[in-house]
């Protein structure tokens, strides 16, 4: 059975936070149906409020600190990434945009990225599609399709005839990330990446036999 590295990076600025609640909702789900394709998964979570300090830091020095690198070779270096931010000012958090600043342009090239957000009421839903997603095309992650905002009115109801309730819609992001993710790693372990180099006898050799 093969492992999956899945990286959970939640902004969520309280203990508990409904960021993180989010954030471990989209990751059980994309647990569950890799589990149903059987693929294990190895799941981490970044909490950036615990890294506040170091991320301001980092762009005073221009270094990070251990555990801040130890957080950003964790999401360039995972299989799928989950973000999740709260939402301030109709958009994302400057902790989690800062965050993200920090990670290398190209480190996230062809990634599978779920992206989250919430908030207190559903006016902020479009922060999804005008800031979250532009941010990703930018790291160009392959975002997918199903994003999820979760309103404080939205925990704990169903829904209704005319509205997919958040039980339904994160089932159905995890799903379509999962799917992602699977197809994403497939097919990068059959890709080698490297020529195979023919000693210059060998090449000589064949010239010959020509």
């Amino acid at each position: 059975m093969r492992t999956l590295k899945l990286v959970a990076v939640s902004a969520g600025l309280s203990s508990p936070s409904s960021t993180r609640l989010l954030a471990d909702r989209l990751v059980q789900a994309t647990r569950y149906r890799l589990a149903e394709q059987e693929y294990a998964v190895d799941v981490e979570v970044v909490e950036l409020r615990d890294l506040a300090v170091d991320i301001a830091n980092n762009f005073v020095t221009g270094f990070p600190s251990q555990r801040l690198q130890d957080a950003i070779d964790a999401v360039t270096g995972a299989d799928g990434v989950i973000a999740v931010t709260p939402v301030f000012t109709a958009s994302y958090s400057g902790l989690f945009k800062s965050f993200f600043d920090l990670v290398d342009p190209a480190a996230l090239t062809g990634t599978p990225v779920l992206i989250g957000a919430t908030g207190g009421t559903a006016r902020h839903s479009l922060v999804l599609d005008h800031a979250l997603r532009p941010l990703f095309a930018y790291l160009r992650a392959q975002t997918a399709p199903t994003a999820v905002y979760a309103a404080s009115e939205d925990w704990g109801t169903g829904g209704d005839a005319y509205t997919e309730g958040l039980p339904s819609r994160i089932t159905r992001a995890g799903e379509e990330f999962a799917t992602l993710v699977a197809a994403t790693a497939e097919r990068r372990s059959g890709e080698t990446g490297v020529e195979e180099v023919v000693p210059f006898e060998k090449q000589l050799a064949d010239l010959r036999l020509d």
